[in-house]
Formats: C-alpha cells, sequence, structure tokens
C-alpha cells in the first residue's frame, strides 16, 4: 500500500441482480430478515417495518425503489441493513432500513481500484462502478430517505 493513498472501509450489499457498495460508516447494523407486513394501500417499495432499538423502522427494497420488484429473500439469506440517515430530515428519522438477498461483504477500497462506468442509473442509483472487475452500484442515499420519510410513522 503506498504511504500517501487513502482507503476506505466500504460494504458490498448483495440485492436481486447486483450488489451495492457503500462506506462502512453508513451501516449502523445488520440484523436477520425474517419477513414483515404491510398494511393496505402501501408503496411497492415498502417490504414492512422492523423494530430495532426501540424504533420502528421502514424497510425499503432497493429493487422495487429502482422500478424493479421486490424480490424475497431466499430462506437463512436475507438480510435487514440499517442505515444511518444523511439528508436534512435525518433528525426526524436518524435511521432507515434496506432488506439484501444475502450477507454483505466487507472490503477496504484504495482511490486506484474505482472505476465509475457510464451505465444509466434508475431512481435509486448514484452510479455503477467497477472495484477490481467487480461491478458494483452506489445507492442513492437522499432518494431512498425521501422514500422512507413518507412512510414514517
Amino acid at each position: 500500500m503506498k504511504e500517501n493513498s487513502q482507503s476506505l472501509q466500504c460494504v458490498l450489499i448483495p440485492v436481486h441482480g447486483r450488489q451495492l457498495l457503500l462506506p462502512n460508516v453508513s451501516i449502523a447494523e445488520v440484523v436477520d430478515f425474517e419477513g414483515t407486513e404491510t398494511g393496505a394501500n402501501t408503496p411497492d417499495w415498502l417490504v414492512g417495518f422492523v423494530e430495532w432499538r426501540g424504533l420502528k423502522l421502514p424497510v425499503i427494497s432497493y429493487d422495487a425503489a429502482n422500478d424493479g420488484q421486490f424480490v424475497v429473500p431466499g430462506e437463512n439469506r436475507g438480510r435487514i441493513i440499517v442505515l444511518n440517515t444523511i439528508g436534512p430530515g435525518h433528525q426526524k428519522s436518524p435511521f432507515m432500513a434496506l432488506v439484501t438477498q444475502g450477507i454483505p461483504s466487507q472490503t477496504r477500497l484504495e482511490e486506484d481500484q474505482l472505476r465509475q462506468l457510464d451505465a444509466e442509473p434508475g431512481p435509486a442509483d448514484l452510479m455503477q462502478v467497477e472495484v477490481d472487475g467487480d461491478i458494483a452500484w452506489i445507492p442513492n442515499l437522499e432518494h431512498l430517505e425521501s422514500l422512507a420519510a413518507k412512510v414514517m410513522v
């Protein structure tokens, strides 16, 4: 490793058909997915709510929020990622949650390992990147936070 290089601890999060890339500091906790229920007339991207540390957090399907469909995680595979919010309304809701299709994995990134690609992003995507030959999407957290804010109870 170069003496003056900067690295960032990140997490690769598997969702349906792709993986997301987020810095470690954006993740508050990873919990098991045990199924959730929503009421009538809820948005397609809302998987349900999870009780976490005395809070009721909306659980978002990244796939459905990105104009796809919610895919129920396979048995013993799904997790819920509790994310720290950073947007202007984060005082009202300091956390939100995403459902995953598997167990996230940690990675350390150097600047020269990351390359932006020219893929067309969906509404929940910020950009597509290549990380040492693997393709990942950096999510648009502001968009996801705005969705979560719409259903906060």
